[in-house]
């Protein structure tokens, strides 16, 4: 009886816990199979994206926006329409038959700063529901800023641009005011040519045109058009401020520029600077004058040779007598040392076993440049040495380069002047002094020793036989 009634009772106990299975699995599936608005639904935690992970994703559960729910590193009840963030970890309580949710292992670590944030979330980030990143894309593909949806804060904006039918207007507005050079040397030429002009606006005319033409094609168009001639024809002037205005205007556009120079050479441009030179005039219109006559016969054997021809050596050595010393003189001994040096080295060039056939030409035109016995001839034998006693260290050197150069035709004048020989030692002491003094300096190779070697260069040239 016993026996029995022990297999009655396990029999029962065993009815009993499958009986309670049964009632918690269909109790499971109901669960699960259920609708509810607490749908489990992941969202990205707003923290993440502070990390460089994914943007924030919100899958929508149902047409009410779903809330964050910011877990903790302890087990806490999911309430119904809470989205959780990506890697949480998430249980159903079957005691209580509620979700839980708390941090992932990797998420624990996230937040743990300094050991300052163990266990606290970042709950500070933005968070974005459904309804707002709609209306955000329904903006952007309607070309509208959410912060300025208002239609009278956009009028408002907008008014602040030109159309592009505005810009196209203000760009031609804007091309039709600017000129080119040539439009530029026009206006000025007429200005200069008016009738009306005052002398004050006629020099700025051509201190303006001055500024162009040191381009060679904007000298060469102001000769083309006549405008060169114009600026010639200033020379006559009888106020001395065109003249020296002219002066200038004419040296920068003849400056390296030889379709100017034969241009000016064939319109008596040489005999005006001569004249303008000749006679008496302020010296500093004479100044620039020199400069232009300068630039003139620079490079340019074809106005060299009309210079010899129209007296031009002697109206400079009348210039170097009665200027009495001074810048005046520099100039012109830098201008027959400038015309030797050229005849020089062109005939060094010749040499060239290939020559082309402009060179043969310009070789051609210096060899009929007789300058060497002109200036033995009007006595710059005698009138270049005089700059030696002149204070400037620069004003030395350029008399005694010019002397070397002279040297094959005035060597027999050298030698026969005396205070030519007395100067010469004296700059040698002088300059070994200052050479000394620039070697207790540290300074090997000075100024001074270039002036010193080229004394000795003239003293050693006025030796040979």
């Amino acid at each position: 009886m016993l026996i029995g009634c022990r297999r009655r009772g396990r029999q029962s106990t065993r009815l009993k816990v499958a009986l309670m299975l049964l009632v918690f699995i269909c109790q499971f599936v109901h669960v699960l199979s259920e609708k509810s608005p607490s749908t489990l639904t992941v969202v990205e935690s707003p923290e993440a994206s502070l990390e460089g992970e994914e943007d924030a994703h919100v899958e929508e559960g149902d047409s009410e926006d779903l809330d964050v729910f910011h877990p903790t590193d302890k087990w806490k009840t999911l309430k119904p329409g809470h989205g959780v963030p990506r890697g949480s970890q998430v249980r159903l309580n079957l005691q209580t038959g509620q979700r839980e949710v708390k941090l992932g292992e990797h998420q624990t670590l996230k937040y743990q700063i300094d050991g300052q944030r163990q266990g606290k979330v970042n709950t500070q980030g933005p968070s974005v529901s459904a309804e707002e990143l709609k209306k955000a894309l329904k903006n952007i593909k309607e070309g509208v800023d959410p912060k300025t949806s208002d239609k009278e804060e956009t009028e408002a904006l907008r008014a602040q641009f030109h159309t592009m039918d505005e810009l196209k207007k203000d760009m031609v507005r804007l091309d039709m005011l600017m000129e080119s050079d040539f439009q530029i040397m026009s206006r000025l030429v007429s200005q200069f040519n008016s009738s009306n002009a005052t002398v004050e606006e006629k020099v700025k005319a051509l201190h303006d045109l001055e500024y162009l033409v040191h381009q060679v094609d904007n000298a060469q168009n102001l000769a083309s058009r006549g405008g060169l001639k114009l600026v010639v024809d200033a020379l006559n002037s009888t106020d001395y401020r065109l003249q020296e205005s002219a002066s200038f205007v004419l040296g920068s556009a003849l400056s390296s520029n030889p379709v100017v120079q034969v241009e000016a050479v064939e319109s008596g441009t040489l005999q005006k600077l001569l004249m303008l030179l000749a006679t008496p005039r302020p010296m500093s219109v004479k100044k620039r004058a020199l400069f232009a006559l300068a630039c003139l016969l620079r490079h340019c054997p074809f106005a060299q040779s009309h210079f010899l021809k129209l007296g031009g050596l002697q109206v400079l050595g009348d210039i170097f007598r009665a200027s009495g010393g001074g810048a005046v003189r520099v100039r012109i001994v830098t201008i027959l040392y400038d015309m030797i040096n050229e005849k020089e080295l062109i005939s060094q060039t010749g040499l060239d076993p290939i020559p082309d056939a402009s060179h043969n030409e310009r070789l051609r035109q210096y060899a009929q440049v007789s300058l060497q016995p002109l200036l033995a001839e009007q006595g710059w034998c005698s009138l270049v040495p005089e700059l030696l006693a002149s204070p400037e260290h620069d004003w030395k050197e350029k008399a005694l380069r010019t002397i070397l150069a002279m040297m094959p035709h005035c060597q027999t004048q050298y030698r026969k002047d005396y205070a030519l020989s007395s100067s010469l030692s004296a700059l040698q002491e002088q300059y070994q002094e200052l050479v000394l003094t620039e070697q207790v300096l540290g300074d090997e190779d000075g100024y001074f020793g270039e002036i010193l070697a080229l004394l000795e260069t003239v003293v050693l040239k006025l030796k040979q036989v």
